[in-house]
């Protein structure tokens, strides 16, 4: 890794971006979802019943939900009989997720505190590594790619629901209007944070193109890569084979 990375539109230490996005999400862990509905109309939650179609949890499967935070994705797929282990690298997310997860009755589920980059899973535990809306804050996203092909079987496979950006003309400047004018003063009104907000839509900013994404899960050793845009890239599902 070079001796920055960005935080946003700041450059930073590597360490210092893991300690910062640890901050914005104990920050945001308690409005997470419902500031999830607002930012997006509700339409995030088709976007993860999208990724768990393509997913097809199975029965008996084990699946890792990488970034899994308040159990959206993990939900999903528990109740189609997989068994999920449910991670992220911060622990008031995960108190949120298993909150939910008592109030929704849903049993089963493991909770477990991991970073991408350096999961402690041994190798070729996992039938799928789902992540969705989480690798963009990730300090070295390679790392964490190669690490998921760790831990896969053979035949396992990958798939990140992630924003990008829109290829449809005009839609992307007006995106980014939306993004910088109104979802920091949502975060302000409803989240009392204006600045986590700002920093997760810079986040959005800065994050691979479609085609440069898919190259990088490639170069940490999937194959099969493809990429599903959504809203002509504003949202792609990503995903590869472990072979």
């Amino acid at each position: 890794m070079s001796e920055t990375v960005n935080f946003g539109e700041q450059l930073v230490t590597p360490e210092e971006k893991t300690r910062r996005v640890g901050g914005v999400f104990s920050s945001v862990a308690r409005n997470y979802d419902l500031m999830n509905d607002l930012m997006s109309g509700g339409m995030h939650r088709l976007w993860k019943d999208r990724l768990v179609a393509r997913v097809k949890p199975r029965l008996g499967e084990t699946i890792l939900d990488m970034a899994g935070g308040t159990g959206d994705i993990a939900f999903r797929m528990a109740r189609r009989g997989a068994t999920v282990t449910v991670s992220d690298i911060n622990t008031d997310m995960l108190d949120v997720g298993m909150e939910r997860a008592r109030k929704r009755g849903i049993d089963g589920l493991v909770w477990q505190r991991e970073n991408a980059e350096a999961l402690t899973f041994a190798g070729s535990s996992f039938d799928a590594y789902t992540i969705a809306f989480g690798i963009r804050n990730v300090t070295d996203i390679p790392a964490a790619l190669r690490e998921a092909h760790r831990v896969l079987r053979r035949g396992g496979r990958f798939y990140c629901l992630e924003f990008s950006t829109s290829e449809w003309p005009g839609f992307g400047e007006l995106y980014d209007r939306y993004s910088d004018k109104i979802i920091p003063r949502i975060g302000k009104a409803v989240a009392k944070d204006e600045d986590s907000y700002r920093y997760l839509v810079e986040s959005i900013r800065r994050f691979p193109r479609m085609a440069d994404f898919e190259r990088m899960i490639g170069e940490a050793g999937f194959a099969n890569t493809s990429i599903e845009p959504i809203l002509g890239g504003l949202v792609a599902i990503h995903s590869g084979w472990k072979v």
